[in-house]
């Protein structure tokens, strides 16, 4: 999963990812979580996933506003990895943010 995808499989990764867009080479999505505390929750959650699968976001914080990258370093762009990532994210994403 750490072949860099082609244009064609980002634009069709994201047609099963509707909150997340691509940004150049790193797929992005801003989240804004009910709380401060909840936002960190869901990080937190977030690194714990990132750790075991080594692979790790970016991630911006701004108070309740939380942005995600996702890219693959080494690879100097989108893998199957971020698109696998961003769904991970998602599930967490719904979890934390009610």
């Amino acid at each position: 999963m750490t072949e860099l995808l082609t244009d064609d499989q980002i634009t069709e990764a994201l047609e099963h990812l509707p909150e997340w867009s691509r940004d150049g080479e790193k797929l992005t999505r801003v989240v804004d979580f009910p709380g401060f505390p909840k936002a960190i929750q869901a990080i937190t959650r977030i690194a714990e996933i990132a750790e075991n699968e080594d692979h790790h976001p970016d991630m911006d914080i701004r108070f309740k506003t939380v942005t995600f990258y996702l890219t693959t370093h080494f690879k100097g762009g989108i893998t199957g990895n971020d698109t696998s990532m961003a769904q991970e994210i998602d599930g967490v994403v719904e979890q934390y943010s009610n």
